[in-house]
């Protein structure tokens, strides 16, 4: 038998030893996870002792942690704009920088509008533009059944169910005989040359195809602006997430296709968002 202040020293140990940053505290989660209380509350519970079986199961998840496997797919939960959403390895963990994406493209939209969210993946985007925007009709697409099944179980869990409409398909494919007033998309924008630099958390445990489009980092932005103009109604955006070096490309891109281009950075000031809107 082990208190729950020791087996919190060994497992913040285990993974410190595996370069796991910030281990004391995801030491913390991951008990607080098993035993089904938050983290103060497992603070005050320090003294006491871990069951046989707690200590088992609190094991298998440090194990899986010090294999780098993603905390969040461990909880099977991740917040975005302060809202719970379900993960699993069918899905990107939702990022705080894409909330730039969200909340920049909600800003420009009123009243009942119609908006796509290409590539929904944890339906993240097409989530938090409904709850942004009460009165609009979201249609969320991605290639992955998968994905499709975690998103509406999100969109259900923060109650936009009823206004998200999921479609399968390949990006644009599914809304070919529609209007909308907005496509925003996250696309896969990771090139091959930087795949071998990304955390083992991304490399090894996210969706590979859900990263990057393979040799050529800036495929889906080449084909959102080849097709995006044609699917806008007058006066209606294409706003995209970029990595921290593609602005510049990707706003060629939308200009070369007919869109008056604008970009918004993130917190750290990089150029993470371009939008396009149709003249």
């Amino acid at each position: 038998m082990t208190t729950v202040r020791e087996a919190l020293a060994e497992a913040a140990r285990r993974l410190a030893g595996a370069d796991v940053a910030d281990a004391d505290r995801e030491a913390l989660w991951l008990l607080a996870h098993v035993l089904e209380t938050t983290a103060g509350g497992l603070r005050l519970r320090a003294p006491e002792q871990l069951s046989p079986g707690a200590a088992a199961v609190y094991d298998t998840l440090v194990a899986r942690r010090a294999a780098r496997e993603p905390l969040q797919y461990i909880l099977g939960t991740e917040e975005f704009m302060g809202m719970t959403f379900r993960v699993s390895p069918a899905v990107l963990i939702p990022r705080f920088d894409t909330e730039v994406l969200v909340r920049e493209s909600a800003a420009r939209l009123h009243g009942s509008v119609h908006v796509a969210d290409i590539g929904t993946g944890s339906g993240a985007i097409a989530v938090g533009l409904a709850r942004l925007l009460p009165q609009a009709r979201v249609v969320a697409v991605d290639i992955s059944p998968e994905a499709l099944d975690v998103a509406r179980i999100n969109a259900a869990a923060n109650r936009v169910g009823d206004r998200v409409e999921f479609r399968l398909g390949d990006l644009l494919e599914p809304l070919s005989r529609e209007r909308f007033d907005a496509l925003v998309s996250n696309p896969p924008y990771i090139g091959e040359a930087e795949w071998a630099e990304l955390m083992p958390e991304v490399q090894r445990y996210e969706p590979r195809g859900a990263l990057t489009p393979g040799s050529d980092a800036l495929l889906y932005y080449r084909r959102l602006a080849a097709g995006a103009p044609a699917l806008l109604r007058p006066g209606g955006f294409l706003a995209v997430e970029v990595g921290y070096d593609q602005a510049a490309a990707v706003s060629d891109l939308f200009a070369q296709a007919g869109l008056l281009v604008s970009t918004f950075a993130d917190t750290a000031g990089i150029d993470r968002v371009i939008m396009g809107h149709l003249a």
